[in-house]
This record gives structure tokens, C-alpha cells and sequence, in this order.
């Protein structure tokens, strides 16, 4: 070959490996700069919580009002409260502020950015958990096609829960917890990789142990870490039933019985770990004493609005029945393409936590967001496997037909872009963007984007502010719901008679007061009793009517949602 030749050659070389260089850093750029499927559904859901009127619907549970309260106590007092700050009824009595974390961060938020920083974290924490769900989906070879289709269906049923209360951090450490202990099932299962001794001690799930961590924390924000427990309990169960399935006359079977022995050993000890983690809080074991008592008062249970089951009338209730149909066909789904993993191809911790999820949601419509989760964490890779095997089907008949090799389905060649993509840089730029105009009294320049306020229709907040601008003092007669309101507008000036801390005040204080709320006989005897200088009750209520014809009450306000009462009679305190 000639010199020119040669040097035509190299110069057509370089070329070729120039162009290939730049075209790999293009698509490297590309990652990072387009955003994800899941970028989008966190911008998606952070925006339109933290900038629409859904923010309002945060701050539809006036609880949060004592929530904020108690968090600047803390700060101010450098202590957590051992008895009740609040009410006029039951002051000085003892009182487990079991979400003294969560308070914290409220009270803060609160003082330095008003409620729009309290709407900012929790539509924060919301956004993180579907969009971790729908990232964890991915992870585990879901179609992203179906994993958005069942997170966007379970985000439409968990609006029924959309406050801006500590519940929601309990979501996002439900999926965590969940995302880890199935992550190091799929470990332990997995078949291709029990070809080696050695490959199983590898990859053993270590993981495991960052669940002691965040239980310390789960225990100090949510009475729900007890969910982290049942969990953790379906998993072992399903190692110890495996283990007991598996025969050693193979050499594949024989080793994963190794690994599930590894692993309800394992799952044993950091459960016994993170249930010496739960005693790291202000009240030690008496929490979990109170949790009990209070989860086991059967009045409570059945006169708790949140604990009530689920009315399919609503919109977010149509939308977990549609995921318990699905989970019904997926079930059907997965029966009938059989499997190694026991009967029907279905592992019995995944059976379990399914069970379990329906079972909650039904009991309880409070318990509906942390359901529609799980169910859609548990179902999703059976749909997807059912959708893989559908299009497999028909690409082997066209090939089959066209005697060619067909192209990849268009399902596929998305699912491999998505998963390439690395675009958090959006996420965390609207992070801070958000950050930025919470933290600047909700405007962007001269133009407000946050106005968060709780809901003059849902609200006494005109007959609050009639009693602020008379600064009165004394306690004030709300109904539960309205009590943490109260508490947020007019603490510490006035207490109140009751608010919504329903463990706090007890199956014989409830029954008397629902006595007065629903004017049955003998209903003055709460008011007799835990005497109030003022009454704040619903406009159209029964409660109204009758204090209206009495002669103790005197009506000094009222608007469309509610009167206010102030007593004639002296009081004895």
C-alpha cells in the first residue's frame, strides 16, 4: 500500500473513532439533560400539590394545626411535651406526642415560610414516594408503560388521603421498606445466579441493615412503623416456607435452600434489631403500650371517621376498587402461567402482602394509599410479564409469517430509553425552584404562585378571626375536627374543649362529648362538665339550634359554616 494510501486510511481512522466519541458524549448528555418518566411524575405531582388548589386539600385536616403547635414548643422549650398543652378539659394530663420528629420539622417549616413550607414538604414527600415506586418498578423489569398506568391509578386512590400530616412520611418508608426487602428476596431467588457457592455469599442481601436505621427514625415520625414489622414478618414467613419446600436433590435447589436459611436467619435478626430500635423514643416502651390500647378500643375503631371502611362512592375509593379487580386478574393472570416459585408461579410473601393490602384498604379507608402501594408494587411485574409474553407471541407470528426477523415493538425500544435516561437534574431543579418560592413568601418575582391556607369552607376561619380580633381568652368548644384549627390560630391564648388527638382523650370523654355533638339526651352534661367561655359549632347542625333556644348561650357571630356561642352563665373552673 502507498504512503497516500496509508495516510488517507489513518485520516479516515480518526475520523471514525472522532465521530464515535462525540456521538458517545452526545448520548451521554442526552442522559442527563432529557428527563425521565419518572422525572416527570415527580415535577408532575410536586407542582401540582405545592402550586394549585390542591394545596389547599393539604391542609383539609385542621390536625396539623396542633401538629405545627406542638413542634414550636419543642423548639422553644428544647423538650418534648409529657402532658397536654392545649385543651381546657384535660390539662396537665399525660400525653404521648409519638410524632414529636415530624412536629419539628413542621413547627419549623411553619415559622420560617408559614404553611406554604409545610404544603412544600409534604407534597415533597409524596412526590418521592410514586415516583420511587415507579423508579423501584422499572428496577425490577416492569414495562413502564404498565408501571405508570398502576402508580398514576394508585397516587388517583391515595388522594383520599392528601394531608399534610406525618402519615405521609409513613408512605415513603413503606415503599423503602418494601423496595429493600424484596430486593434482597429477588437476591436470594434468583436462579441464575446459585452456580457458585461463593456468588451466593456475595450477594447476599446486606441491604437488610439499613432497615434498624430507618426504623429509629420511622418510630419518632409515625405510629405506622408498625407496618414495617408485618412486612418484615410476611418476608420471613416466605423464606422459613420456601426453605421447607426446597429438596437437596438438586444442586440449584439445594444451594438457594442454603441462601433462604441465610435469609430468615438474617431477616430474624434485623428484625430483632429494629424492634430494640423502636424503644429509642422519648416514651420507651410505654409508646408502644398506648399504640396498642388505642388500636385495640373498638369504639374508637368504630367511631374514628378515618377508620371507618372505605364508601366506593367517591372517586379515590372507585380507584382502589379497580386496583383490587386487578389484583383479582392478576392473580388469575399468574396462576395460569404457572411457575417455579411455588403454586401457580406466585411467592408466597408476594400472596401475603397482597392479602394483607386488600384486607387493609377495606378495613379502614385511612389505610387506602398505603394499600394501593403495595397491591401496585405486587401486581405490576404480572401484567408486565403477561404484556412481554403477548408481544413476544405476536412478534413470532409476524416474523413467522413475513420469514424475516421483525423489529423490536415500540413498548421495548421505550422501556430501554427510559431506562438509560438520567435526567434527576430536572427533579432537583424543581426542587429548588420550589424551595426558592416557598422560601420567599411563595412568589416568584412580583407574582405569587403559593398562597397555602386552610379552606374557609371547610373552616371556621371567619368565627376564629371574629375571636382573634376580640382577643379573647378562655376556652372555646369546637367540634374535633375544627380543634386543631383552633389550636393553630389561637394558642396560647385559648384552649380548647377538644381537638382530634382521639388517643389522647379516650373512649369515656368521646362518648360524652358525641352525646352533645349529636344533642341526644342528657347533652348539656359535657358542656356542665368542662365548662367553655365560648362555642365555635357548624352553622346547620342540630348542636346550633338547640343552644340557640337555650338560655346559658348567647349568639354573638355567624356566617355560612359556622356561629359562635358565648356563655351567659358564669363559669366554674
Amino acid at each position: 500500500m502507498s504512503c497516500r494510501k496509508w495516510r488517507h486510511s489513518i485520516r479516515f481512522s480518526a475520523m471514525t473513532i472522532g465521530s464515535r466519541s462525540s456521538g458517545e458524549g452526545l448520548h451521554r448528555v442526552r442522559r442527563w439533560l432529557i428527563p425521565s418518566i419518572r422525572d416527570l411524575i415527580f415535577i408532575a405531582l410536586l407542582g401540582l400539590l405545592a402550586f394549585t388548589n390542591l394545596s389547599v386539600r393539604l391542609l383539609g385536616d385542621g390536625g396539623i394545626g396542633w401538629h405545627i403547635r406542638t413542634g414550636q414548643l419543642i423548639l422553644a422549650n428544647h423538650a418534648i411535651p409529657r402532658v397536654d398543652p392545649f385543651s381546657s378539659s384535660m390539662a396537665g394530663q399525660p400525653w404521648f406526642a409519638w410524632e414529636w420528629l415530624y412536629d419539628v420539622l413542621a413547627g419549623w417549616l411553619d415559622g420560617v415560610a408559614g404553611l406554604n413550607g409545610v404544603v412544600f414538604f409534604s407534597a415533597l414527600v409524596i412526590a418521592l414516594t410514586f415516583s420511587f415506586a415507579y423508579h423501584f418498578l422499572l428496577r425490577r423489569g416492569v414495562n413502564f408503560f404498565v408501571a405508570l398506568d398502576l402508580v398514576l391509578l394508585a397516587a388517583s386512590a391515595a388522594m383520599i388521603h392528601f394531608f399534610a400530616r406525618p402519615h405521609v412520611v409513613s408512605w415513603l418508608f413503606t415503599v423503602l421498606w418494601f423496595a429493600i426487602l424484596e430486593s434482597s428476596d429477588e437476591k436470594c431467588c434468583g436462579r441464575k445466579r446459585f452456580d457458585i457457592k461463593s456468588r451466593i455469599l456475595e450477594r447476599l442481601p446486606w441491604s437488610l441493615w439499613w432497615l434498624p436505621p430507618l426504623m429509629l427514625v420511622w418510630v419518632n415520625v409515625h405510629g405506622g412503623f408498625l407496618l414495617g414489622f408485618v412486612l418484615l414478618g410476611i418476608y420471613w414467613l416466605g423464606a422459613v416456607w420456601r426453605w421447607f419446600q426446597l429438596k437437596e436433590d438438586r444442586l440449584e435447589d439445594a444451594l438457594e435452600k442454603i441462601c433462604r436459611e441465610k435469609q430468615a436467619r438474617q431477616l430474624a435478626g434485623v428484625g430483632l434489631i429494629s424492634a430494640l430500635a423502636t424503644l429509642a423514643n422519648p416514651y420507651g416502651w410505654r409508646l408502644h403500650l398506648h399504640i396498642y390500647r388505642y388500636l385495640s378500643d373498638r369504639f374508637l375503631m368504630d367511631h374514628i371517621d378515618e377508620f371507618q371502611s372505605p364508601n366506593f362512592h367517591g372517586v379515590a375509593q372507585k380507584c382502589f376498587a379497580v386496583l383490587i379487580l386487578l389484583a383479582l386478574a392478576g392473580l388469575a393472570i399468574r396462576k395460569r402461567a404457572g411457575g417455579e416459585r411455588g403454586p401457580g408461579g406466585i411467592k408466597p410473601s408476594a400472596a401475603l402482602v397482597l392479602l394483607f393490602a386488600v384486607y387493609s384498604g377495606l378495613y379502614a379507608s385511612r389505610n387506602i394509599p398505603l394499600s394501593a402501594l403495595l397491591m401496585v408494587i405486587v401486581i405490576a411485574p404480572w401484567f408486565s410479564d403477561a404484556m412481554r409474553n403477548f408481544l413476544e407471541s405476536a412478534a413470532h407470528r409476524r416474523s413467522a409469517l413475513s420469514s424475516q426477523s421483525s423489529p423490536k415493538p415500540f413498548l421495548w425500544r421505550m422501556q430501554r430509553v427510559e431506562l438509560s435516561l438520567r435526567g434527576q437534574l430536572w427533579s432537583v431543579a424543581a426542587v429548588v425552584l420550589t424551595c426558592w418560592i416557598t422560601f420567599h413568601g411563595g412568589r416568584l418575582g412580583s407574582r405569587t404562585l403559593m398562597d397555602a391556607h386552610f379552606d374557609a369552607k371547610r373552616f371556621p376561619v371567619g368565627a376564629v378571626s371574629y375571636l382573634d380580633t376580640r382577643n379573647v381568652e378562655g376556652s372555646v368548644f369546637t367540634p374535633d375536627s375544627w380543634g386543631g384549627y383552633v389550636i393553630y390560630r389561637l394558642y396560647p391564648r385559648v384552649k380548647v374543649a377538644i381537638d382530634d388527638r382521639h388517643d389522647f382523650y379516650g373512649e369515656p370523654f368521646l362518648r360524652s362529648y358525641l352525646r352533645t355533638m349529636h344533642v341526644e339526651p342528657g347533652w348539656q352534661g359535657f358542656l356542665k362538665e368542662y365548662p367553655v367561655a365560648y362555642a365555635v359549632v357548624p352553622q346547620d347542625s342540630a348542636l346550633a339550634n338547640i343552644m340557640a333556644e337555650t338560655a346559658d348561650w348567647q349568639r354573638i357571630y355567624g356566617d355560612n359554616v359556622a356561629v359562635v356561642y358565648a356563655r351567659t352563665a358564669p363559669t366554674t373552673q
